[in-house]
């Protein structure tokens, strides 16, 4: 078998160092302002620029740096669930070993779980992964950067010139000189409603990656949102106030939970369509692993060779026992102790169960859409509605009293179910970079093995240290500074709905409501695939379920990419065209990620969320013409560059 330089101990080392920057500002971000950045591209690009000065740097190598990184950086998102448990009271602050464990055990066995998922989600599967294409193609034009070759200048000025303008774009956007949205709400009697648009080229080049299809299946959420559940909630529950007001407010407290509901239904059925590609991957582990017990691994092809499926097994099996020790130890020592092993036992079986799901509804949105993108707060909903159900049953069973640990104890278990699934949500997108850049998939999972310990490692402290510093808005508990506490808003909304199921005040009707909703956009998509044509459900959910300021320029990419590749079809060199197309939407989002670093180290060091910005609120008005109308420019000049860059090519 070939030997080649892409396991190193330097690229791992390199990753941790990449992993404790983008860790604490992701952080810091997601407890901020609500909003956390995807660290695989800027990763790339920081790695390539540090082992350009080594000698033997490989693109293999610069995928694991990447690997490593982004996959610390993700579990960044367990902000979503632990600043709750100091919300309620229970904590005062973040114990190093219970957090984490949960963050270890649970990055862990979403590794192993995506380890099968690989092979139905990424080999066999034509899910567009756009940031996956995205971090491939830098990896690609940045290996090739000395090339003489007029295609591969060419690519590289198709990408540097995406990412040169998405990245600019952002940071005049940064001081508020352009709006970062714009929108349109009005009232029709007591009904409200309206749309807002996100002014960033990355969700442009987003959706010219994700295609045509799943851009209408978008839009066709965004018309049930926007067109018809918002209007009429808000026209059966009048409220004063500007349009905008009423019609977001309703929009957030009622139909993301239509759209929650909507996303649980098309997940299930989304998973039942590849259930055979999964079991096909099992058994195509097996047949691999029977071949190394054979002495044939050598022989295997390189995209086969996996972690054995044996030792992802056991691993899984193994991460059950600190697990259980985990939820056992965290009940023994409160009012529920007599309920810790049915309570432990109840729990363990839901993670398994609902973390395959969670892992496999997560990595098929991460590539429907984009890990930066895919709602996986959705999902926290959901994993948090069944984790307290499960608590509720078993207490009321036993005639236990209703308790804050109930509500403690499945925020526990919810955390450990959102690093399954946010793991997933990244691996898959990481996997699909190394299967475009030939990369061998056993070293890029011991590569996210490395960086979800990484990540576990660093968490806990960078979370002590900001609730120390600043705490969280209605906690009890108070930092030494906690006169401007972090608000923390997808924590807030997730221990807000753990104490509403377990004290019975969430209203069910609007998740039953979107699991309709989720059943008929099933039955529309298995009509149009028997005509050729498709509605892909997940994708409908998403509409629903994420702001339109995130989907509206989604939508607006895909059908300029759909567009655009008509055109391409037309040229003398169809093909190049549209890879330079590719290159070019790879570069908006490489642009905007890398400025979102940036800026996001501004805000930890400054403690301003608007670090840059050179005007107030006054100048806002003329900042959404300003910035209409440079968006609008910006996508021209692009269209522009692609057809010069291709002009440039021709023999």
């Amino acid at each position: 078998m070939e030997r080649r330089s892409e396991l190193t101990l330097r690229g791992l080392v390199l990753g941790c160092a990449i992993t404790l920057v983008f860790t604490a500002a992701n952080v810091y971000l997601g407890l901020k302002v609500g909003l956390t950045f995807a660290s695989t591209i800027p990763a790339a690009v920081i790695s390539m620029a540090v082992l350009r000065a080594l000698r033997n740097a490989t693109i293999y190598e610069n995928n694991i740096v990447q690997t490593v990184a982004s996959a610390a950086g993700t579990l960044s998102a367990i902000i979503f669930v632990l600043p709750g448990l100091v919300m309620i009271g229970w904590w005062s602050g973040f114990p190093f070993g219970v957090s984490f464990g949960i963050c270890a055990i649970g990055g862990i066995l979403g590794v192993m779980y995506s380890v099968p998922l690989r092979r139905a989600l990424v080999t066999t599967s034509s899910l567009p992964y756009p940031e996956g294409v995205a971090a491939a193609e830098v990896l690609k034009v940045g290996t090739a950067a000395g090339s003489t070759s007029a295609g591969e200048r060419a690519g590289l000025a198709a990408l540097v010139g995406g990412t040169a303008a998405s990245s600019l774009f952002a940071a005049v956007v940064a001081t508020r000189i352009f709006a970062a949205q714009i929108g349109a709400f009005f009232r029709a009697g007591n009904a409200a409603t309206g749309l807002g648009f996100s002014l960033s080229l990355a969700l442009v080049g987003a959706g010219q990656l994700i295609g045509l299809t799943v851009g209408i299946a978008i839009l066709t959420g965004l018309v049930i949102a926007w067109g018809i559940a918002t209007p009429l909630l808000t026209a059966a529950h009048p409220a004063s106030g500007a349009a905008a007001d009423v019609a977001t407010a309703v929009w957030s407290h009622q139909v993301r939970f239509i759209g929650a509901g909507a996303i649980g239904v098309a997940a299930l059925w989304s998973l039942g369509r590849i259930a055979r590609p999964v079991a096909t991957g099992i058994a195509s582990a097996m047949l691999a692993a029977r071949r190394r017990r054979r002495g044939e691994g050598a022989n295997l092809p390189r995209t086969e060779q996996d972690l054995p499926i044996a030792l992802v097994g056991l691993v899984s099996l193994f991460c059950l026992v600190p697990l259980g020790v985990l939820l056992w130890t965290f009940l023994a020592s409160g009012p529920l102790a007599a309920l810790a092993v049915p309570m432990t036992s109840a729990a363990i079986v839901y993670v398994v169960i609902a973390g395959f799901f969670v892992a496999a509804a997560c990595g098929y949105m991460a590539g429907l859409i984009g890990s930066s993108n895919s709602p996986v707060s959705g999902l926290a909903i959901l994993s948090v509605i069944g984790a307290s159900l499960i608590v509720l049953a078993i207490a009321k069973g036993a005639g236990a009293p209703m308790h804050v640990q109930l509500v403690a104890y499945a925020l526990v278990v919810t955390a450990v179910l959102l690093c399954v699934a946010t793991i997933s949500n990244d691996n898959l997108q990481d996997l699909k970079t190394g299967q475009l850049v030939d990369a061998t998939p056993w070293r890029q999972q011991v590569a996210l093995i490395v960086g979800v310990v990484m990540g576990a490692i660093v968490i806990p402290p960078i979370l002590q240290l900001l609730n120390h510093a600043y705490g969280f808005a209605g906690a009890p508990h108070l930092g030494s500074a906690g006169t401007q506490p972090l608000p923390a808003p997808q924590a807030t909304l997730i221990s807000a709905l753990a104490k509403g199921v377990i004290g019975g005040q969430i209203d069910w009707r609007l998740i039953g409501i979107g699991a309709v909703v989720g059943a008929l956009v099933v039955a529309a998509d298995e009509a149009l695939r028997a005509r050729r044509l498709a509605l892909p459900p997940l994708a409908v959910g998403l509409g629903i379920y994420l702001p339109a300021s995130t989907t509206a320029p989604v939508v607006l990419g895909a059908i300029l990419g759909w567009a655009y590749n008509r055109w391409a079809a037309g040229r003398p060199h169809p093909d190049r065209a549209k890879q330079l197309g590719v290159l070019v939407a790879s570069g908006l989002i490489v642009g905007e990620s890398i400025f979102g670093v940036l800026l996001a180290g501004l805000i930890v060091f400054s403690g301003n969320p608007s670090p840059l910005a050179l005007v107030g609120d006054a100048f806002a008005p003329a900042a959404n013409y300003v910035g209409t109308a440079a968006f609008v420019l910006a996508i021209a000049a692009l269209f522009t560059l692609a057809r010069r860059t291709l002009s440039d090519t021709r023999s």
